[in-house]
């Protein structure tokens, strides 16, 4: 019996890819051949020819299938497929997504019900991974994978004289670390100039502004990116989506920790198991330092299947028991409380679990690669040429333990002078349009850093000499973060742009965009059903939107004669056609 095992992956910031990685290796303790890839580096032609298949996707942006998916997505959609073409494959798919969203899981679902209407035998229901459970995506993961290898193992049995590899058992590593005796440098350049790939740009920070006030509790930075090819292209509601860098210092102070301090400046070379990729912007030789800095994420906070490899590496006995139970699904919330909940990270955990001897063969499983971040455009190319503006939020907070915990890519990104550069910014698509015409009315709706698309929106649009944008922005307070105040000054003073302000902290009673919605519901109404108004919000995925739509809503009602149902028809069919659209997150 054909025992191989294929595992695809759509993923935008790690989670599916570690889902599908750790699901890879509970194959191999069943015996699997197995190959573990992102949908878009598979070859699709070739689907016809597995006989088993796992898909994990995620979800990204309003419901959207993550990138390294959209090209197999495609190819599953062509009308010229038979409907019985996959009839020979047995499959599953597992969805991570975030239910405060609408669009709760869309692309495993969509992917769910193609793969059934090609025929696809499916060995179990589709499973739904939701960050909003209390044990995060292992609160429906675990579940849904004992289902899964039950009927997996009833079709698939092991051979005979096979046992499963047990959880204690060591697998090989996936890639093999080649320390070299030369500098290697020679090798590194060639190998960096072939992986170039189109479509992405090096941009030299030109300004790195905090635009809050100084005793504002919140860091937000206007970063103005250029083009010295002259070849940037982008149109308004398009991100950019960066890979950060760990901070030198900080990197050498990890690996002070670590005892790795001799081998810093050493070059190596990674080469992959035959099942393994890397990616392939990575060169293929490196310093151990650049490993860290460049490639691995230390300082971010770990998902459970870092603490699964850890447990091989611990020397205390005590430390291997209870990171084994944090593994079990007994012992999630014991995680949970010591990881998740305080958000430590991979070098305090090290630190907590020390001493640990890590064979170095065993670095890339162990430590996640460095994720990229997606951040809306605040500009217009129209407005800016050869440029790209980001109105970006400096993560930095204090958990439970009063600890100050900063985001990766915000830290390093704050640290950026004029004249550095970022390398290999990736433009993609977004899922906010301008209105078909100039004529046809703007309502944008942008609160906190949510006012970078509509930067880009209304600049585009007042190049364009289109006259009806109204802008409805919310922040705490006018003097502190009311974010391209001057800019919507000068806009409204030449007849350009209508603005209404919501600063929550200015009066005892506080303001939101919504309730600015409400008190101008005249306006809007007039906006939306005689001039057919495009509306865009963009901002925090927390409470925002729905309160938003609820403000919409009551408009039609108060102003349109509308009662509750039809009400809620006529917003559900302006978000069907795009006249209503919305681009939050968590």
């Amino acid at each position: 019996m054909d025992r191989s095992l294929l595992i695809l992956y759509g993923s935008e910031t790690g989670s599916a890819q570690d889902v599908a990685e750790n699901i890879g290796r509970q194959a191999r303790r069943r015996r699997f051949r197995i190959r573990v890839l992102a949908m878009d580096d598979y070859d699709k032609l070739q689907l016809v020819n597995e006989k088993l298949v796992i898909f994990v996707c995620s979800t990204s942006g309003q419901g959207d299938e993550p990138a390294n998916m959209k090209k197999f997505w495609r190819f599953l959609l062509r009308k010229n497929l038979p409907h019985d073409i996959l009839s020979h494959l047995d499959c599953a798919v597992f969805g991570l997504g975030d239910s405060s969203y609408r669009k709760f899981n869309y692309p495993s679902k969509k992917l769910y019900k193609r793969l059934t209407q090609l025929g696809a035998n499916m060995l179990c229901e589709r499973g739904d991974g939701d960050d909003q459970h209390y044990q995060g995506v292992d609160g429906g993961l675990s579940p849904w994978l004992k289902d899964l290898w039950q009927n997996i193992m009833r079709k698939y049995p092991l051979p005979m004289g096979t046992e499963l590899i047990p959880d204690d058992v060591l697998l090989p590593p996936s890639v093999r670390i080649e320390f070299l005796s030369g500098d290697g440098k020679d090798r590194m350049a060639s190998f960096v100039q072939q992986q170039r790939e189109p479509g992405e740009y090096d941009l030299i920070v030109k300004q790195n502004q905090r635009i809050t006030a100084e005793d504002h509790f919140q860091d937000v930075r206007h970063v103005i990116l250029s083009d010295p090819s002259e070849q940037l292209a982008y149109e308004p509601g398009d991100v950019a989506v960066i890979t950060p860098r760990n901070i030198p210092q900080d990197v050498d102070a990890f690996l002070e920790l670590m005892g790795w301090t001799e081998y810093a400046d050493r070059h190596l070379q990674l080469h992959p198991a035959q099942d393994h990729q890397i990616p392939t912007h990575w060169p293929s030789v490196m310093t151990f330092r650049d490993l860290f800095v460049n490639c691995l994420d230390i300082f971010g906070v770990p998902r459970r299947s870092f603490f699964e490899m850890l447990a091989y590496f611990t020397k205390d006995e005590n430390h291997t028991e209870r990171l084994r139970e944090f593994n079990t699904p007994e012992g999630l919330d014991d995680m949970w409380a010591y990881c998740q909940r305080p958000r430590r990270t991979i070098a305090e955990v090290l630190f907590d679990f020390k001493p640990v001897d890590i064979p170095f063969d065993y670095m890339l499983d162990l430590f996640p690669p460095l994720q990229p971040r997606s951040f809306s455009i605040a500009s217009s190319l129209k407005a800016h040429p050869n440029e790209i503006h980001l109105c970006v939020a400096i993560v930095k907070y204090k958990t439970v333990l009063r600890r100050i915990r900063r985001g990766v890519l915000t830290k390093w990104l704050s640290s950026l002078q004029p004249e550095d550069t970022i390398e290999r910014i990736r433009i993609a698509k977004g899922t906010m349009k301008l209105p078909p015409s100039s004529d046809i009315p703007l309502i944008a709706i942008g609160p906190g850093t949510g006012i970078a698309p509509m930067r880009s929106f209304i600049e585009e649009r007042i190049k364009n000499n289109a006259k009806d944008n109204v802008l409805f922005f919310g922040c705490r307070y006018r003097d502190k973060d009311y974010h391209y105040r001057e800019e919507w000054e000068k806009y409204v003073a030449d007849g350009s742009l209508t603005v209404f302000t919501a600063f929550s902290r200015d009066q005892e009673e506080k303001l939101y965009v919504q309730d600015r919605i409400r008190e101008n519901a005249s306006l809007v109404w007039y906006l939306i059903d005689k001039c057919q108004a495009k509306v865009i919000l963009s901002g925090s995925a927390d409470k925002m939107p729905k309160e938003v739509a609820y403000a919409f809503k009551q408009v039609f009602m108060s102003q349109g004669g509308l009662d509750a149902a039809a009400a809620e028809e006529y917003f559900d069919k302006m978000s069907k056609t795009g006249q209503y659209q919305e681009e939050c997150w968590s």
